[in-house]
């Protein structure tokens, strides 16, 4: 299943993929911030390594992980292009009894784990801190698809540093990247022998280049960043380690924060529509997902321009660290209306009014207000 070179529909070196990202992104699937998108108002605000998923483009309740071809892609350089026949993960630091490389066949023999998670960028939903609070924040302006669900394949990372006799005076382990920028962002020891994962495989295939071909990190709950792709090394220490991803970027700051980085995600929901999207009047069936960082979703609620809360109906399945589809039926008049979604995880996480801002827009679980107008149908 999983192949070291040459994967149908993936190029195999740059000259052959489009700039910066190698997969299609065709607009009816993608927002693609390397290009000015006037259908959403989104001003171009950095350099473009990055790709949301249209919900409209997910519209199958019997579809519950996202198909690779439409996941959302977040980078820092342009996408590596690897070779996984001499690609090394080289695993090493004081806190080790020894260090270790291993190859990309290596990897492949090692005890596996499939895992279904969900993976969502730290700014996923960005822009609602200026368009309901007035309050802008800088970066790419996610709306809500910079998320999505995927069964995970890989090693669990507690195997391979078990491998390497890691001591038990560790306390960080600093995930460096292969990427052009260099990326690298230190995990506590803790989480890494919790439920990280190395993993080499996306829903059954191979990863992508854009997803982190050969090899990636998987933290499951925490906001993407965590998740290197192109794993290269693995480093680690007895001391707390730094980079300018936990000092500088992914960290909050602002409004009382103390500059602590960004770990664990939030609870959201998203609906499976276009945003303004147009609808027949009348009797509708309208669905939508929520999802929690680690547990399951318990209760969605929907009020349809400013009525009572209603629950909507959750359909199976409802994963904890994944997603929850459900649906809401409404009788909409004519012209345009609001609906506002709700969820409440088994944790008891409900998402807030107005969640407080951070200078960088991380973390954004407020509620929003799904724009939504209906048309009369042309008469046949």
């Amino acid at each position: 299943m999983y192949k070291t070179t040459g994967e149908a529909g993936i190029p195999d070196t740059p000259e052959e993929a489009p700039r910066s990202i190698a997969k299609p992104l065709p607009p009816e699937r993608f927002i693609d911030y390397r290009a000015e998108d006037p259908s959403q108002n989104h001003p171009v605000k950095d350099p473009g390594y990055n790709a949301e998923m249209r919900w409209r483009a997910t519209t199958s309740s019997a579809e519950y992980l996202t198909p690779t071809e439409n996941f959302f892609v977040r980078s820092h350089a342009p996408t590596p292009f690897i070779d996984a026949a001499t690609w090394e993960l080289k695993i090493e630091g004081p806190s080790l009894g020894k260090s270790l490389g291993l190859g990309y066949g290596d990897l492949l023999g090692l005890p596996s784990v499939s895992i279904t998670k969900a993976l969502e960028c730290a700014g996923n939903g960005r822009v609602f801190f200026d368009e309901n609070h007035g309050r802008e924040a800088p970066g790419t302006p996610w709306r809500l698809g910079a998320v999505g669900v995927a069964e995970w394949t890989g090693v669990p990372l507690r195997e391979i540093l078990e491998r390497a006799n890691m001591k038990p005076s560790a306390r960080d382990i600093m995930a460096g990247s292969l990427d052009g920028a260099g990326m690298r962002r230190p995990l506590p020891v803790e989480k890494a022998l919790d439920d990280a994962i190395v993993a080499y495989g996306m829903n059954g295939e191979p990863l992508m280049p854009d997803h982190g071909f050969p090899a990636r990190l998987i933290v499951p709950g925490w906001a993407a960043v965590a998740s290197v792709k192109w794993l290269g090394r693995l480093f680690v220490s007895d001391e707390r380690l730094f980079s300018p991803w936990n000092t500088e970027q992914y960290v909050l700051t602002g409004d009382g924060h103390d500059g602590s980085p960004v770990t664990r995600q939030v609870v959201k929901s998203a609906l499976e529509l276009a945003w303004n999207a147009e609808i027949p009047a009348g009797e509708n069936t309208i669905r939508g997902r929520s999802w929690s960082p680690t547990a399951s979703i318990a209760r969605v609620e929907c009020a349809l321009d400013g009525e009572e809360w209603r629950e909507a109906a959750i359909e199976a399945p409802n994963l904890p660290g994944a997603w929850a589809t459900w649906s809401f039926s409404v009788n909409l008049s004519p012209g345009g209306h609001t609906l506002r979604v709700r969820a409440t995880d088994t944790d008891g996480d409900t998402q807030p009014e107005e969640p407080p801002f951070n200078d960088l827009g991380y973390l954004y679980g407020g509620v929003v207000g799904f724009p939504i107008r209906a048309i009369h149908e042309s008469p046949h």
